[in-house]
């Protein structure tokens, strides 16, 4: 593999953009296609990457760095202090966080195929969010992170507020809003840091906040480190998001199109980007303080277990039933990370990875019922079973994983979790055990009333064509997690040892 191989990868998709800035906005079907096709490139690169990883590969080789930004020449610096390279480089986590992002981007695309206007602006800002995701995972310094992590608010506030529901740009603003703001915070952890030490590398800040005989250009102090450390809980806690900062996220949910939920609920949220972001800043950077912290942590994470499963058995729309399961399956992330047991932070990992395909899998079907009866009411989804078989069966199975059905994904993270809970705080663990049963209720209740409660739903069309591959694809890495977790496992094993030495475990 080249030296230019993650750059490739990250921003391959901008040839479909330029492609279909050349064609015309009438021709629907060549748009549709080729927005499809568009990200398979980096499917395909980020496949090969993680079977070389399997096989043995080195993928520390994969790392780029060139010259970027110079603010300045000092003479009492050293000659590499206030500068900002262009760094790319992964590790087992982030390069299964970016398997993920193009597997879930392509099936995303497929499900895009029903955006009934505008096609051309759509996936030209589908594909520049895909970027902006991918770049998040790869950036080796805090400064390409954030600019990678701006570019995914551009295009999700448009197609948020153009292509979705009656209250689209309400839901546009509400995410704009609250997602600047969490990057504002962001922002000021990175500006901080940067005058305090010099520079803006992950590894030399961590090496150097972690390290009590490290050199820096002024002193960072104990509460100062604290400060930080609460900055970005906050800046992260509001991308999860921690209650009670997820009042956007279920306008999102609830208004945007499901394609574009598929993307924001399994990627742009907790199950990636917001527990990758406290994995490799919060814990990574500051392990002293997220240890004092760890109690609180777990303490949130039952408040959010507990407050989303209850609200979710309130409601009559199964798309706010998913954005409360979110926000409750959220709460799984923050136990296990709260423990600091190897059980609990791995299944806080697998749980981010589990529910985003999972989050996915059942919002692909929204989309699928929505097209067909234009609405998600349960209470007008009665009797899907009889017309709609196979996407009855689909969802049925989505909800057994989300519950935590022994041989999917979802049981396999909320075990580990909960293992590591126990082993720390078994009081709170015993809590929010509460919140498990309610998810099986909550799903049940509202899953069992779709398929199998009075006919409502008449003369509509089951699963055909293209919708299979979506449907039968994600189920089978559901399964395949389930099944055989070591296919996570074992790529994610070097960054969980890391962690814990950092905690002196």
């Amino acid at each position: 593999m080249q030296p230019y191989f993650l750059s490739l990868l990250i921003f391959s998709p901008l040839l479909g953009i330029l492609v279909l800035s050349l064609l015309s906005k009438e021709q629907e079907k060549a748009i549709k296609w080729l927005g499809v096709l568009a990200t398979l490139p980096s499917l395909c690169l980020s496949l090969f990457a993680f079977w070389q990883y399997q096989n043995g590969y080195d993928i520390s080789k994969l790392a780029e760095k060139r010259s970027w930004i110079q603010f300045g020449e000092f003479p009492f610096l050293k000659e590499t202090d206030f500068t900002v390279a262009y760094e790319l480089h992964v590790d087992g986590l982030a390069l299964v966080m970016i398997v993920l992002t193009t597997i879930l981007a392509t099936l995303a695309a497929i499900a895009s195929t029903s955006i009934q206007k505008e096609w051309k602006g759509y996936f030209q800002l589908f594909l520049l969010l895909e970027i902006g995701m991918l770049g998040v995972f790869a950036a080796s310094n805090l400064v390409l992170f954030f600019i990678f992590f701006e570019l995914t608010l551009i295009p999700m506030f448009f197609l948020i507020g153009k292509w979705g529901y009656f209250e689209k740009e309400k839901a546009a603003y509400s995410y704009l809003i609250y997602n600047g703001l969490g990057s504002a915070v962001l922002l000021i952890v990175i500006a901080v840091l940067f005058a305090r030490t010099g520079t803006s590398n992950i590894d030399e800040l961590r090496h150097i906040l972690t390290d009590p005989m490290a050199q820096t250009i002024s002193p960072i102090s104990d509460a100062l480190r604290y400060g930080l450390f609460l900055a970005l809980l906050i800046a992260f806690g509001v991308k999860l998001p921690i209650v009670p900062l997820h009042r956007w996220m279920l306008h999102v949910h609830v208004q945007a199109p499901p394609s574009v939920v598929m993307l924001h609920a399994g990627v742009l949220l907790k199950k990636k980007i917001g527990a990758f972001g406290l994995v490799r800043f919060a814990f990574g950077l500051f392990p002293g303080q997220f240890q004092q912290f760890s109690t609180w942590l777990i303490v949130l994470g039952v408040v959010n277990l507990l407050y989303g499963a209850f609200l979710a058995l309130r409601q009559t729309d199964f798309k706010m039933v998913l954005a409360y399961s979110s926000v409750s399956h959220m709460g799984i992330v923050l136990i296990g990370l709260g423990s600091l047991t190897e059980a609990g932070i791995q299944g806080a990992i697998f749980q981010a990875v589990s529910h985003g395909f999972i989050a996915a899998f059942l919002f692909f079907f929204v989309g699928v019922m929505y097209e067909r009866t234009r609405t998600t009411t349960l209470a007008r989804l009665g009797g899907l079973a009889k017309t709609m078989p196979y996407v009855s069966g689909f969802i049925l199975a989505g909800a057994m994983a989300s519950l935590g059905l022994p041989g999917t994904s979802g049981f396999i993270s909320e075990f580990m979790a909960f293992v590591g809970a126990f082993q720390a705080e078994p009081l709170l663990a015993a809590i929010g055990t509460i919140g498990i049963i309610m998810t099986a209720v909550y799903l049940l209740r509202a899953v069992l009333g779709m398929t199998f409660g009075q006919t409502t739903v008449s003369n509509v069309y089951d699963l055909r064509g293209i919708e299979w591959v979506p449907a039968i694809s994600l189920l089978l890495l559901i399964i395949i997690i389930g099944v055989y977790p070591n296919v996570l496992a074992l790529p994610l094993q070097t960054t969980i040892e890391t962690m814990m030495n950092g905690l002196g475990g």
